[in-house]
């Protein structure tokens, strides 16, 4: 009985998963700009972005809840394009997501001397969910003495994944005075299409998620900068505020012979959720970040404050273009 009700408690909690279409979050929210919105593809100095992510929480409540992404985007003079996929498995029975995305972008200028421009950004992807319904267990594989697994469950499941289309918008607004100096303000829709996710012949919507954010850069010392921001979602009923701030430090040397030095320090909270403590490091064209969830929900018995791991690494690839000459000039002695 006490395994019947651990399975119908999981039942529940993933029937509300799904009835609500919640999508995954992440910690680090400006490390993973292309989930954040498909307006920010391309947003970087550089030609080629490489990021990838990983996410490890309740490991402390039960089995851990791992997700993993990466994404490439690309800078041309017409359009930015990308792609992302991220891979999501929760829960005794596995419930894994795996999302392919393809991005495009164009911006616009409003202004002449690009101080400000607007740039429009659009989504298509491809879900798939599925559930491993072999992992649960049930009654009827209880013969009176012991469990047994070779017992048939006598459950009927009409199908165990399911894979839908969804459609996303975005916008992006940018005032930008110099690398140091700018800001970002954002608003980004997914799942437009509210496609159907559900298991069983009932359809279960996936819900719109509604995604605004705002994102600063202020230098405050000859080598430091604040980096203020917040992302507010909401998807369904549900809604999460994520309000904080980093600080910046560039490291001795790091105007020198052109060898870009620089440490990262931030704080943030999750609404009633999680306070969030990050540190970074950006060499050169390398940026590696880690944050961690400390639990401050209903759950602090369970979790004993323990929520989640993070880990973000970013690679910008810059194009040489070699300087054309149109003439060169003979030496004397010729």
């Amino acid at each position: 009985m006490q395994r019947t009700f651990c399975f119908w408690g999981f039942c529940l909690f993933l029937n509300g998963f799904a009835l609500f279409g919640q999508d995954i979050h992440w910690s680090q929210f400006n490390d993973n700009p292309i989930f954040q919105n498909p307006a920010n593809t391309g947003d970087f100095i550089g030609d080629t972005r490489f990021i990838g992510n990983f996410r490890d929480q309740w490991r402390s409540v039960t089995l851990p809840y791992q997700t993993f992404s990466f994404s490439i985007d690309r800078k041309t003079k017409s359009f930015n394009y990308g792609i992302l996929a991220f891979h999501d498995q929760a829960g005794d029975g596995k419930f894994r997501t795996l999302e392919l995305q393809a991005n495009l972008s164009k911006s616009f200028k409003i202004t002449s001397d690009s101080m400000h421009s607007i740039t429009a950004g659009l989504n298509l992807g491809l879900n798939h969910r599925q559930l491993n319904t072999d992992a649960f267990y049930f009654d009827s594989q209880y013969n009176g003495y012991i469990f047994n697994p070779l017992l048939p469950t006598n459950e009927n499941f009409q199908t165990d994944r399911k894979t839908n289309l969804n459609v996303g918008l975005g916008a992006l607004y940018t005032y930008h005075v110099s690398p140091r100096n700018h800001l970002k303000v954002g608003l980004s829709a997914f799942n437009l299409n509210q496609p159907n996710q559900g298991f069983y012949q009932s359809v279960v919507k996936r819900d719109v998620r509604w995604v605004a954010q705002v994102k600063y850069c202020q230098p405050i010392a000859d080598r430091w900068d604040v980096l203020p921001s917040i992302q507010y979602s909401k998807q369904g009923v549900y809604d999460e505020l994520m309000v904080g701030s980093s600080v910046r430090y560039y490291l001795p040397g790091s105007d020198r012979n052109y060898v870009y030095k620089a440490l990262l320090a931030g704080v943030w909270i999750r609404g009633k959720d999680a306070d969030i403590l990050s540190v970074g490091c950006e060499y050169q064209d390398w940026f590696v970040g880690l944050s961690y969830d400390i639990n401050i929900s209903k759950l602090v018995p369970a979790s004993q404050a323990r929520g989640g791991f993070e880990i973000a690494v970013r690679y910008i690839l810059f194009r040489f273009n070699p300087k054309r000459i149109d003439h060169r000039v003979c030496p004397d002695f010729i």
